[in-house]
């Protein structure tokens, strides 16, 4: 699940350093004052989509510099050899131009596809998953970080990124005129004082975890839809055997926080702690592709 949390801590510092220095130059309270509800709506819509972007472009970049991934410029052995001849006549399958491919140290079998979009993508496995599942089952796995990048789930969660994000600046400033107006007593002042400063800010950052959920929600369905690509790219059975392989050897610690959203592999979890998962159980993820004819 590393690439969605990664994805999100960049979108949520951006968020915070965006609002910051808008804040310092007086550029919200401006638009709010030409503009009313309709400018402060646009500013947010300006700067949210733009911190979605901003995270979007940094993806890849990022992922390979937390991950330490060796991208595989030429392969060196058998095994590269075969990564790369399999990806790229999956992104043949699917019509996208060959991602780049790399390997990063990790003893936990896990993989990730990231990218700005579908045509400069990255698809990394672990030194783990090369290790304890046949090429079968790799196959089946990478064809799933494959069908991310041709289903586009980048670019889609970055615009379901820019909406939440819009509507996180737009309400973080409604809440900040609120309180910082109850805390002046109607004091005539030109411009908000530093309780709507530290109001925005907490409050964009209490908003932006709230609205993680959704983001969440939908990282949980892509991960059902690249399963079924998965399966039809590399054969259900294959798909299926590779999930058993990962619900076996899952160990709590997987990948860093900050990246964990973009592997293949996800924990379990009831409850509340369920609305901030980026996968579903691989149980069900296993059923639903038992039960797809």
């Amino acid at each position: 699940m590393k690439r969605i949390l990664l994805f999100l801590a960049t979108n949520l510092a951006i968020m915070v350093v965006l609002s910051t220095v808008v804040r310092l130059l007086g550029l919200d309270r401006y638009l709010v004052g030409m503009g009313g509800l309709g400018g402060l709506l646009v500013f947010a819509a300006i700067f949210g989509f733009g911190g979605a972007f901003i995270s979007l472009l940094l993806s890849k970049w990022m992922a390979k510099r937390s991950m330490g991934v060796q991208v595989i410029e030429q392969p060196r052995n058998a095994t590269e050899q075969w990564l790369i001849a399999t990806v790229r006549a999956q992104a043949e399958q699917v019509g996208i131009d060959m991602p780049e491919v790399g390997v990063f140290a990790s003893p936990e079998p896990n993989a990730f596809a990231t990218g700005a979009n579908r045509n400069k993508a990255l698809v990394a496995v672990s030194t783990g998953l090369l290790e304890k599942m046949d090429r079968n089952e790799v196959e089946a796995v990478l064809a799933h970080e494959v069908s991310h990048v041709a289903n586009g789930d980048m670019v889609t969660l970055t615009l379901i990124q820019g909406v939440v994000n819009t509507f996180v600046i737009f309400l973080a400033r409604i809440i900040g005129n609120i309180v910082d107006g109850f805390l002046s007593r109607g004091e005539e002042r030109q411009g908000g004082g530093i309780a709507y400063f530290v109001t925005v800010i907490v409050a964009e950052i209490a908003l932006g975890v709230l609205a993680s959920i959704i983001v969440m929600w939908f990282s949980r369905y892509r991960e059902f839809r690249a399963d079924a690509g998965g399966a039809h790219l590399a054969g259900r059975q294959k798909m299926i055997n590779a999930l058993e392989v990962l619900r076996r050897q899952h160990q709590p610690q997987g990948l860093p926080k900050q990246v964990a959203a973009f592997g293949i592999l996800g924990g379990g979890a009831g409850g509340l702690k369920r609305l901030f998962m980026s996968h579903p159980p691989i149980e069900e993820r296993i059923a639903a592709l038992q039960a797809a004819r």
